[in-house]
C-alpha cells in the first residue's frame, strides 16, 4: 500500500508540473503576428481590440459574431476602414456591413465607399470600404461632425440564412488616413481628445503624489501624438499672403506717388 502511495504521489506530480508547460504550448487567442498586429476582435465597445494605423488586423470568427476595433484618429485626418471578410466554401448569399463610432459613440457617415455589401451565394470573400469625413478640432455641440480621438468599428453580417449561422470566416481590417493640411482647419480645439479614460487619465496628472491606480481604457495615440489642430499648413499660406499683401502695398504707393517735385521749382509757403 505504501509503494501505491507514493507512486501516486508521483504521478500526482509530474501532471501538476506538465500542466503550466501543456499550457503555454498551446496559441493564445491574444498573440499577435510578427509586425505586431492584432490577432483577434472584441465582442463590444468596451472590449473593442485597438488598432494602429497602417496595420492589418485579422480576426478568426464565426457567421453571426459582432467583431468590434478602435483606432485613434486626429485633426485633419480623413480616416479610411477597409474590411475583407473570407468566406467558407459553401454559404448562401450574405450581407455584410462595417459601421463606425466616434469616441461619443455616435455612428458615422460615410463620404463615400461600400459599406454594406451582399456576397453572392458560394462567393468566396466580401470587401467593404468606408471613406468618414475629414476630423475637425472643434465642432458645435448640436454638430455630428467627427473629433479627435478613438473610433470604433463593428463588423457583422445582416442578412443570413439559418444554415449559414455559426460557420468560421476569417476576417481582415486596414485602417489608414489621409492629411487634408489646412483646407479642413478650423479656429478652435477640444481641451482633450474623446478618448475613454482621458478624464481619469488627467486628474491622475493634477495630482501626481497620488499613488492610486488610473484606468486607462485607451492606450493608443497618434503617431506624432495629439495636435488638436493646433498646427496646420495655413499658416504658412497666410504668412504668404501676407507678405504678398506688402508686396503689393509698397509698388502701388510707387506707381501712385508720382515723380515728386520737379527740380528748381521752390516748394510752395
Amino acid at each position: 500500500m505504501r509503494a501505491i502511495r507514493v507512486l501516486g504521489a508521483a504521478l500526482l506530480a509530474l501532471g501538476l508540473a506538465a500542466a503550466p508547460a501543456a499550457a503555454d504550448s498551446s496559441p493564445s487567442p491574444e498573440a499577435s503576428a510578427d509586425d505586431g498586429a492584432p490577432t483577434r476582435a472584441g465582442t463590444s465597445f468596451r472590449t473593442a481590440t485597438e488598432v494602429e494605423q497602417g496595420q492589418t488586423a485579422t480576426a478568426r470568427a464565426s457567421t453571426g459574431d459582432y467583431l468590434y476595433w478602435s483606432f485613434p484618429a486626429d485633426a485633419g485626418q480623413r480616416p479610411t476602414v477597409e474590411a475583407t471578410v473570407k468566406l467558407p466554401d459553401s454559404h448562401a448569399a450574405e450581407t455584410w456591413q462595417i459601421d463606425v463610432y466616434d469616441g461619443l459613440r455616435r455612428r458615422q457617415a460615410c463620404q463615400y465607399g461600400a459599406a454594406t455589401r451582399t456576397a453572392a451565394a458560394d462567393a468566396p470573400s466580401v470587401e467593404l470600404t468606408c471613406v468618414l469625413r475629414t476630423v475637425r478640432a472643434w465642432s458645435e455641440p448640436w454638430a455630428n461632425d467627427p473629433l479627435p480621438g478613438t473610433y470604433y468599428v463593428r463588423l457583422t453580417a445582416l442578412r443570413l440564412s439559418t444554415a449559414d449561422l455559426g460557420q468560421a470566416v476569417d476576417t481582415e481590417l486596414r485602417v489608414g488616413s489621409e492629411d487634408m493640411g489646412g483646407a479642413a482647419a478650423v479656429d478652435g480645439t477640444l481641451s482633450e481628445p474623446l478618448v475613454p479614460g482621458i478624464a481619469v487619465r488627467a486628474e491622475a496628472d493634477e495630482a501626481k503624489d497620488d499613488d492610486s491606480p488610473t484606468a486607462v481604457l485607451a492606450d493608443l495615440e497618434p503617431e506624432d501624438g495629439w495636435t488638436s489642430g493646433w498646427w496646420s499648413d495655413r499658416w504658412i499660406w497666410t504668412a504668404v499672403g501676407g507678405a504678398l499683401a506688402a508686396l503689393a502695398g509698397v509698388a502701388g504707393y510707387r506707381l501712385t506717388r508720382g515723380s515728386g517735385r520737379p527740380p528748381g521749382v521752390p516748394p510752395h509757403a
